[in-house]
């Protein structure tokens, strides 16, 4: 990693071990929606990402004017993957064809490949839109973008793209692979020095020692996870075959050991403002992600 480390670039000493806890699918379902806020309002959680396409996306999104504090950024989605319950575009099915499965929801995961072969760059931007002007109408100011199932987006062109909206929208963005994130830095624009840890790939068997462990052994820099919990209701073992992989997650990021180990480690827990702030300083519309103005 080059000198631009994100430590440097946030205003913090080169030994500072710094982590956003980042809770995923902000409004996919209802069990989502009600462990995440309680990951942020009585864990370590300190940032959400809000699916502006999903059923209970209004719900979320309500839950975040009520809690104006919570930062919360769009989890740019156009996966859908499970087999009975299935989202589709915020904008109209014609304008993004390449999108759309043969039911018009968007594909299911297994088959991504079949969706990154398929979309049309320009109905990506389309979407990508509606859902960045989807948060925004709902009278919130999100700090960044990420991507549901799609990892810096898929493909190089689709990260280009969001990358630019991003810049547009005076956003932060999340940053997988460490040659993009170092290019990023070089720019001087802060991005996860170690990756991002991506909840769904660790066992759900002894999760929360696992969890602990890797907080002890977090290293120096920014380092970012991806968490996604949720309630073990009956309505989450309907809808998902990962709902005890996401109660895994929620009974560490409000345990007791979850919050002692952060202490005793001197962990900083971070959102995406402080980095919202230094992506979007060269912007003509302020620190807090308010949308650009169109002549």
């Amino acid at each position: 990693m080059s000198h631009f480390r994100a430590n440097e670039l946030l205003g913090y000493p080169v030994d500072a071990r710094l982590l956003i806890v980042n809770a995923d699918d902000f409004g996919m379902y209802h069990a989502i929606n009600e462990a995440i806020l309680r990951t942020l309002t009585e864990g370590v959680v300190r940032s959400t990402t809000v699916m502006a396409p999903c059923p209970w996306a209004r719900h979320a999104m309500r839950l975040l004017r009520d809690h104006p504090d919570i930062a919360c950024g769009v989890h740019l989605t156009v996966v859908s993957e499970f087999a009975d319950y299935r989202w589709g575009p915020l904008t109209p099915w014609d304008r993004v064809p390449s999108l759309l499965d043969e039911t018009g929801s968007f594909y299911s995961n297994d088959r991504q490949a079949e969706l990154l072969a398929r979309a049309r760059l320009d109905e990506l931007e389309v979407e990508f839109r509606a859902q960045i002007e989807a948060v925004f109408s709902a009278g919130l100011r999100p700090t960044h973008l990420d991507w549901h199932c799609l990892y810096d987006g898929g493909r190089d062109d689709i990260f280009d793209l969001t990358l630019g909206l991003a810049r547009e929208y005076g956003l932060a963005l999340r940053v997988f692979d460490a040659t993009r994130s170092e290019r990023l830095q070089r720019q001087g624009l802060p991005t996860a020095d170690h990756g991002v840890v991506d909840s769904t790939r660790l066992a759900t068997a002894n999760k929360t020692a696992r969890f602990v462990r890797m907080l002890r052994e977090l290293p120096a820099g920014l380092s970012e996870w991806a968490v996604h919990p949720s309630l073990g209701t009956a309505e989450a073992r309907t809808i998902d075959g990962w709902w005890t992989t996401r109660a895994a997650d929620l009974r560490f990021l409000v345990s007791r050991e979850a919050r002692e180990t952060v202490a005793a480690e001197g962990i900083v827990l971070l959102d995406f403002r402080p980095l919202q702030a230094i992506w979007n300083r060269d912007r003509g519309h302020g620190t807090t992600g308010v949308r650009p103005q169109y002549p």
